[in-house]
C-alpha cells in the first residue's frame, strides 16, 4: 500500500492573473516544506500539474528539503493534474446565464466592476457567480465546448494507473489544485457528482491530503490538513 501526499497550491495571484504564486503562496509552499523535511518525509516521487502555479509550490517544497540538507526527486509534470480551466468555463457559460437569468446578469456585472480594483477582497473571494457557473458546468445545463466535468474527472482520474505503479511503504507527492484532490477524494468515498465542488471549497491553499493505495482500493485517511501553518494569517482559500 502506497501513500498519496496531494498538495493543493499555495495562494495565487488576482483573478487576472491566477496562474502564479503570491509572495504569501511561496511563503506557504516554503513551510509546508521545511514541515515534511523536519517529519523526515520520503517521497519515491513528486508530480505536479502543468500550471505554473503548481509546479512553482512543488519546487519550493523541493528548494525547502534541500536547504535542510535532504534530498526529493525531481518533478515530474503531468498535465492530467491540471485544474479545469475556470476561464474557459466563464467565457461559454456567462454569456448564457446572463441571458438566462438576472441575478446572475448582476453579479457578474459587479464582479467585472470591482476587479478592476486590485485592491479588491473579490480577488480572494468566491463569488456568488462563481458558484453559478461552475455548477452550470458541473450540471451540463449547456452544450460545452471546452472540457466537460465528466471530460474533466476521467482525465484526473487516469493518473490512477501511474501511482499505482508504487509499492508497499512508498510515498508520493502530488502538486495539484481543489478540484481534482475533491474527484480524488471522492473516488476514494465512491461520490462523482457536482457535490464534490463543495469539498473543493474548503480546502486551504497548500493543504495537504493523504490517501492510501493498494490496487485500485482507495482510502481516504486524512483531509485538507496544514500544520505548517501555524497562524491565522498563513491559512488562505484563495
Amino acid at each position: 500500500m502506497s501513500s498519496l501526499y496531494f498538495v493543493r497550491h499555495g495562494q495565487a495571484g488576482l483573478r487576472h492573473d491566477y496562474d502564479s504564486l503570491s509572495a504569501l503562496g511561496r511563503r506557504q509552499a516554503e513551510l509546508l516544506g521545511e514541515y515534511f523535511a523536519a517529519q523526515r518525509v520520503r517521497f519515491a516521487a513528486i508530480y505536479s500539474g502543468a500550471l505554473a502555479r503548481q509546479r512553482q509550490t512543488a519546487e519550493a517544497v523541493r528548494q525547502a528539503y534541500h536547504a535542510a540538507g535532504e534530498t526529493a526527486p525531481e518533478i515530474v509534470v503531468d498535465p492530467n493534474w491540471n485544474e479545469f480551466d475556470l476561464d474557459q468555463v466563464y467565457r461559454e457559460y456567462a454569456p448564457l446565464l446572463s441571458a438566462d437569468d438576472a441575478q446572475f446578469r448582476t453579479d457578474y456585472a459587479e464582479m467585472q466592476r470591482q476587479a478592476r480594483d486590485l485592491d479588491s477582497p473579490i480577488h480572494r473571494a468566491w463569488l456568488p457567480c462563481d458558484v453559478a457557473v461552475v455548477r452550470a458546468w458541473t450540471e451540463a445545463r449547456y452544450a460545452c465546448q471546452g472540457e466537460s466535468w465528466v471530460e474533466f474527472q476521467a482525465r484526473v482520474a487516469r493518473s490512477l494507473a501511474t501511482l499505482g505503479r508504487f509499492g508497499r511503504g512508498q510515498s508520493v507527492a502530488i502538486f495539484t489544485s481543489a478540484t481534482p484532490i475533491a474527484v480524488w477524494v471522492g473516488m476514494a468515498m465512491g461520490a462523482a457528482d457536482g457535490r464534490l465542488m463543495r469539498l473543493a471549497a474548503v480546502i486551504y491553499n497548500s493543504a495537504v491530503t493523504t490517501l492510501n493505495l493498494r490496487g485500485e482500493d482507495l482510502r481516504l485517511f486524512s483531509f485538507n490538513g496544514v500544520p505548517h501553518l501555524a497562524s491565522a494569517d498563513l491559512r488562505t482559500f484563495r
